[in-house]
C-alpha cells in the first residue's frame, strides 16, 4: 500500500496486491472519499514467518502465539511514485501479539481479567510481570535492571486495549458486540472522562489536555456499545480509550459508523470491532513525504490524521465477514454513504503495522471480505 498526499490535499491508500486504490480529497472544508482504477502493477513479494512463543505454553486454553510479518515492498506506480520498503512490527489487534494482566483463580489456575477472558477468537500472549526468564546467564545479565518498555495491554469489562505511551492514546481497541451487550439500562450521564491511573503519569493524557483544544474526546470503544453494564460503560471513559477527534467527524459521520456497527451486532451472532488511530504521510511542497500531526495539551497528546474501524462479523451460519473502514480526522459530509469509506483490509494492515487476516484464517476457512465493489 502506498499513501500519497499531494498539494491539492489528496490522501490516497493503494494496495500492492492489485486492489483498487482508495483516496480522500478535500472539497472546501470537508473530506470526500475517492475511488480510482489505479492499481499497483507489480505484486510485492511478501514473506511471512510465524513464531510461536518460546515457552510453548498454553494459558487458560488460549494459544500463546506471536505473528511476525517481514514485508519488503517495491513497485512503481504510474512511473512516478515509489512504493517504499516497509518492515512491519509485531502484529497487534485481532491477532497481534496480545498481552494482558493475569490473576490467580481458585485452584491455582490462571484466569484472564475482563473481556480478554471471554474472547474466543483471538490468540493471545500472556504478559508476565517481568521479562521472560532467560535460559542463558548472559541473557540474565542483560535484563538485570529490567526492560524499559513492553506492550501495554489493558483488559477491561468492555474492551481490550493496547496503549501507546508516545501518542498518549491507544494503538487499538477490541470490543465484542452482540444483542446482549447492546441491551441494558446503563446511564451515560453517570459517566465522566477520567485519567487512566494504570498508565505512568509521564505518558498519560488528562482532561486538561483537551480543554480548549478544539477537539472532542473521541471514544475508540464507544460508550453506547456497552449498555449491558454500568461498569462496562464507565470503563469506556478512561482517556486511554480516547483520541482527539474533530467535533464534526465525531458527532456525525463517525457516529453513523458506530451506529451501523451496532445495527450489524443486532443481526449477527457476534461482531468484533477493532478501532484505532492512523498517522498517514502526505506530500509537502518540496515533493517529499512527511508524517505530520498536531499535539495538544501539556502532555502532547497526538492528534491522528485518520481513524480505522475493522468489523469481524460472525454469522449464525458460521461464515465470517470482514468490513474495514478509514475516515480522515476532518469534517466529513455525513450524507456520504458509509460504503464509500470501505477500504481493503490490507490497506489498514500495512498502514497500522497490525495484522487481522492471518489470525482470522486460523479460526475459519470461510471468510468474506466486503469492499465497496462487492457490498451486498
Amino acid at each position: 500500500m502506498l499513501f500519497l498526499s499531494c498539494p491539492n490535499k489528496m490522501v490516497s491508500l493503494h494496495t500492492a496486491t492489485g486492489c483498487a486504490s482508495v483516496g480522500f480529497c478535500r472539497h472546501g472544508g470537508a473530506w470526500s472519499p475517492l475511488r480510482g482504477d489505479a492499481v499497483c502493477r507489480k505484486r510485492a513479494a511478501v514473506q511471512q514467518e510465524e513464531a510461536v512463543c518460546a515457552q510453548g505454553c498454553v494459558c487458560s486454553g488460549l494459544c500463546v502465539l506471536q505473528a511476525v510479518l517481514q514485508a519488503v515492498l517495491r513497485a512503481m506506480l504510474l512511473g512516478r511514485w515509489l512504493l517504499p520498503g516497509a518492515s512491519l512490527a509485531l502484529g497487534a489487534g485481532l491477532g497481534a501479539a496480545l498481552t494482558a494482566r493475569w490473576q490467580r483463580g481458585a485452584g491455582g489456575t490462571e484466569v484472564a481479567e475482563g473481556l480478554l477472558g471471554r474472547l474466543p477468537v483471538v490468540p493471545v500472549v500472556a504478559a508476565a510481570a517481568g521479562p521472560p526468564a532467560p535460559t542463558e546467564p548472559a541473557r540474565t545479565e542483560l535484563t538485570k535492571y529490567g526492560l524499559p518498555g513492553l506492550a501495554q495491554l489493558r483488559s477491561r469489562e468492555s474492551y481490550v486495549l493496547c496503549y501507546d505511551p508516545r501518542s498518549r492514546s491507544a494503538l487499538w481497541v477490541v470490543e465484542q458486540l452482540n444483542r446482549e451487550t447492546l441491551s441494558g439500562s446503563s446511564d451515560r450521564t453517570a459517566c465522566d472522562f477520567q485519567e487512566d491511573d494504570s498508565v505512568h503519569e509521564y505518558h498519560r493524557a488528562t482532561n486538561a489536555d483537551y480543554r480548549g483544544s478544539g477537539f472532542d474526546r473521541g471514544h475508540l470503544a464507544a460508550a453506547a456499545n456497552h449498555k449491558w453494564s454500568q461498569k462496562a460503560m464507565r470503563d469506556t471513559f478512561y482517556l486511554s480509550n480516547v483520541a482527539p477527534q474533530v467535533p464534526h467527524l465525531n458527532q456525525n459521520a463517525w457516529n453513523n459508523l458506530e451506529k451501523y456497527s451496532r445495527s450489524l451486532a443486532r443481526n449477527n451472532k457476534n461482531v468484533y470491532v477493532c478501532t484505532g488511530p492512523l498517522y498517514l504521510p502526505r506530500m509537502e511542497a518540496d515533493g517529499k513525504m512527511y508524517v505530520k500531526y498536531q499535539v495538544i495539551g501539556k502532555n502532547h497528546v497526538a492528534v491522528p490524521t485518520h481513524f480505522f474501524k475493522v468489523l469481524i462479523l460472525e454469522k449464525e451460519s458460521g461464515e465470517i465477514e470482514l468490513r474495514s473502514y478509514v475516515m480522515p480526522n476532518s469534517p466529513v459530509d455525513e450524507k456520504i454513504p458509509l460504503e464509500r469509506f470501505l477500504v481493503p483490509i490490507e490497506s489498514i494492515e500495512r498502514a497500522s503495522g497490525l495484522l487481522f487476516v492471518p489470525n482470522i484464517l486460523k479460526r475459519t476457512s470461510s471468510l468474506k471480505a466486503i469492499t465497496a465493489g462487492n457490498k451486498r
